[in-house]
C-alpha cells in the first residue's frame, strides 16, 4: 500500500529544516551531509499514530523567487503541494505575517489540499500571543510549535493524522513472492534492464496493472522462485517540464519501493550518484527494504578508468558500503543475470530469522568488546535483545535508558551484527526501549 504524502513547505528562515529534523529524528543530519541536496526535495518515511506516511521536504523561497534558482525552488514546492495528501505550511512567529508567507498560503489554498499551518518558534508560552495574527492566512488548522524545543509537536502530529485520507485495507502479501522494484532517474536504463531481465528468461507468467499509477508489474519465474518486477520505467509526462519529470520520477520510485522487498537502484555510469539517486537510496534504507546498486551503461566507461570510477563511487556513497554493487550493460546483456541472483541473496538475508538467544549473545558480545560511552555520570546498560517479530531486519534492545544511546554506538552495533551475520544489502534498524520486567514466557530463548 502506498504511503500518503505530507509536504512540508514555507519560505526561507522559518525553521523548516529544524522542524523536519524534529519530525524524522537524528537521521536527517546524515542526509544533510551530502552536497547538492539542500535545494532538492527530500523524502522521509515516518510513522505517526500507526499510519505510515512520507514527509516531503521542499526548499524555501524568499525575496529572490524571481531568480533562476529561486524560481526553480518555488516550482519544486508547487509540485510537492500538488501531489501531497496533506500540506504543512511553516511560518515563523517572530517575523509576523510577511508577503512571502501570504504567497505561500495562497499557493496552498489554491491547491485545495488539507493543510496545517505550523507557527514555529513559539519557544515559550510568552510567545503564544503572536499566534492569532496568522489566522488571517486563511488556513483553518493553526498549530503553534517550537521545533527547537519540541513544543507542540504532538498537536501537530494529531492535526496531520486527522487530515490523512482514510486508510485502505492492507494489501495481501504472498511471502513466497519476491517483489523487486526497478527504480532510478529517467534515462538510467530501467526499461532496458527490465526488457533484458524478461527477455533473457522468456518466462513471463502474465502482466497485470500495479497499484502504482501508470506502472506495470511483470511476473517472472526464475530458479524455481516467482518474482514480481515492479516497473517504474517510462515515466516521462509530455506536459511536464524537467522539474516536473524529476518530481514524478521520485514519487513513482517511492511508491514502487513501498510495494517491494528489494529495490534495484539503477545508476547511469556516465553520471552516477546524483542527489536524486542518493535521496532514493536513503529512502530505501529508511524503509527497511533491501537494496542493490546496478551501475548501468558500464560499456561506456573506458577500461582504464573503471577502477577509478569504482573508487569514486565508494567515496561518494560511504553510507552504502554494505550494499552489493553490480556493473552491467543492460543494452549488451553484460552481467544482467547477476542482478536477479544478487536481489535474491539480499531478499533471503533480509528475511533471516535468528533465535532470541543468538541475538542476545551477539549483542552481549558487542557490549563486552566495546562498552557504551558514558553520558554524564550514566552509562547505557543493555538488559536483553531480540529480533522484531514482523520486521526481522530490526533489532529491539531493552535498555536501562534509551536516551543514553549515542548515534555512534548504534552504528557500532550495526557493524558488529553485519560482521557476525552478513546482512549484505540489508539496512539494519535498531529500536531501544526501556527495559521492564519480562514475562516468564519471554525469558525462554525462541528458535
Amino acid at each position: 500500500m502506498s504511503r500518503p504524502v505530507v509536504a512540508l513547505v514555507g519560505r526561507t528562515n522559518v525553521g523548516k529544516s529544524t522542524l523536519l529534523n524534529r519530525i524524522v529524528g537524528a537521521r536527517y543530519a546524515v542526509v544533510d551531509d551530502q552536497p547538492n541536496v539542500t535545494r532538492d526535495r527530500l523524502f522521509f518515511p515516518v510513522t505517526w499514530q500507526g499510519r505510515d506516511l512520507t514527509i516531503v521536504d521542499t526548499g524555501g523561497w524568499g525575496v529572490d523567487a524571481d531568480s533562476p534558482i529561486g524560481s526553480k525552488v518555488k516550482r519544486q514546492a508547487e509540485l510537492a503541494v500538488a501531489q501531497a495528501d496533506v500540506v504543512i505550511l511553516v511560518v515563523a512567529a517572530t517575523d509576523g505575517v510577511i508577503a512571502a508567507d501570504e504567497e505561500a498560503a495562497s499557493l496552498v489554498r489554491a491547491a485545495g489540499k488539507p493543510a496545517v499551518l505550523a507557527v514555529n518558534k513559539i519557544d515559550t508560552s510568552l510567545r503564544d500571543s503572536l499566534v492569532p495574527e496568522f489566522h488571517r492566512l486563511g488556513i483553518e488548522e493553526v498549530v503553534p510549535v517550537s521545533a527547537l524545543h519540541n513544543r507542540g509537536m504532538g498537536h501537530l502530529e494529531d492535526a496531520v493524522v486527522q487530515l490523512l485520507p482514510p486508510q485502505g485495507p492492507p494489501e495481501e502479501v504472498d511471502d513466497s513472492v519476491v517483489r523487486l522494484a526497478i527504480v532510478g532517474r529517467p534515462n538510467a536504463g530501467k526499461s532496458t534492464l527490465l526488457n533484458a531481465l524478461l527477455g533473457d528468461e522468456r518466462a513471463i507468467v502474465d502482466e497485470t496493472p500495479g497499484t502504482t499509477r501508470d506502472s506495470l508489474d511483470a511476473d517472472l519465474e526464475w530458479q524455481g522462485r516467482r518474482l514480481v518486477l515492479v516497473d517504474t520505467a517510462g515515466i516521462r509526462k509530455r506536459s511536464r517540464v524537467n522539474y516536473g519529470v524529476d518530481y514524478f520520477s521520485v514519487l513513482r520510485a517511492l511508491h514502487a519501493i513501498d510495494r517491494s522487498d528489494v529495490a534495484l537502484l539503477v545508476l547511469d555510469a556516465t553520471d552516477p550518484a546524483t542527489a536524486q539517486d542518493i535521496n532514493i537510496a536513503r529512502y530505501v534504507i529508511e524503509s527497511g527494504r533491501g537494496l542493490v546498486l546496478v551501475v548501468n551503461k558500464w560499456d561506456l566507461v573506458p577500461s582504464e578508468y573503471r577502477e577509478t570510477h569504482k573508487d569514486w563511487m565508494k567515496r561518494r556513497l560511504p553510507f552504502l558500503s554494505f550494499v552489493p554493487v553490480l556493473h552491467i550493460s543492460a543494452k549488451e546483456g553484460t552481467n544482467v543475470r547477476r542482478v536477479l541472483q544478487s536481489a535474491l541473496d539480499v531478499w533471503q538475508s533480509r528475511g533471516r530469522r535468528l533465535s532470541r538467544s543468538t541475538v542476545d549473545n551477539a549483542i552481549r558480545e558487542a557490549v563486552e568488546l566495546h562498552s557504551p560511552p558514558r553520558v554524564g555520570t550514566r552509562r547505557l546498560n543493555v538488559i536483553w535483545a531480540h529480533q522484531d517479530e514482523e520486521n526481522p531486519w530490526t533489532f529491539v534492545l531493552h535498555v536501562n535508558e534509551p536516551t543514553l544511546v549515542p548515534t555512534t554506538y548504534e552504528r557500532y552495533l550495526e557493524h558488529h551484527m553485519r560482521r557476525k551475520f552478513g546482512y549484505r544489502g540489508v539496512p539494519l534498524h535498531f529500536t531501544f526501549v526501556r527495559a521492564g520486567r519480562p514475562r516468564r514466557a519471554e525469558q525462554e530463548p525462541q528458535g
